[in-house]
């Protein structure tokens, strides 16, 4: 079985205002992937190649998830299976899902982010690429999963903190 593990990493600097001893100034801001995942928290699940479609659409649903990392016996990620992948192979063929394995239907050139990644462009990454879910791994290791869902949360909570905080500067908040 081959896999392709395709990693872009870049990161892109946000620009906003810092409070300094000379006044407001402009600094470089960016939030990394790790960030995402301690706010979500650690909790990975995973599916192997030779689970069954049907265990693989029964986990998604139990979890309330929309794609899985497909990982071997020692824990390398092999793939990744999403709704769409699922839902591709329900409509060929509903009656054999029951004993389809995960790895003829999971996509195997797989796009990867790491810990260290910008979300901003973790987000233009899935968008480019078409995809909603990105496997997050440190060297070898799978440490979890962002959705753009994740990014965009988080995005907006950071958006709201720099609103406030120029909403006070503004209105004279800040000396």
């Amino acid at each position: 079985m081959s896999i392709s593990l395709l990693l872009y990493t870049f990161t892109r600097p946000v620009t906003q205002l810092q409070d300094s001893e000379e006044g407001m100034e402009m600094v470089n801001s960016s939030t990394k992937v790790r960030i995402c995942l301690e706010m979500k928290g650690h909790r990975l699940i995973t599916i192997g190649p030779d689970d069954t479609v049907e265990t693989a659409i029964r986990k998604l649903v139990d979890n309330k998830i929309g794609a899985m990392p497909v990982c071997d016996r020692q824990g390398n990620l092999i793939g990744i299976v999403s709704e769409r992948d699922l839902l591709k192979e329900c409509s060929q063929r509903a009656k054999r899902i029951s004993k389809t394995p995960v790895k003829d239907v999971m996509t195997k050139d797989v796009v990867i982010g790491i810990m260290d990644d910008d979300l901003d462009y973790v987000m233009d990454i899935m968008t480019q690429k078409g995809i909603r879910h990105l496997p997050i791994m440190d060297g070898p290791t799978l440490k979890g999963m962002v959705s753009i869902r994740d990014a965009v949360d988080i995005q907006l909570e950071k958006s709201k903190g720099e609103v406030r905080f120029l909403n006070t500067y503004i209105s004279g908040g800040y000396h």
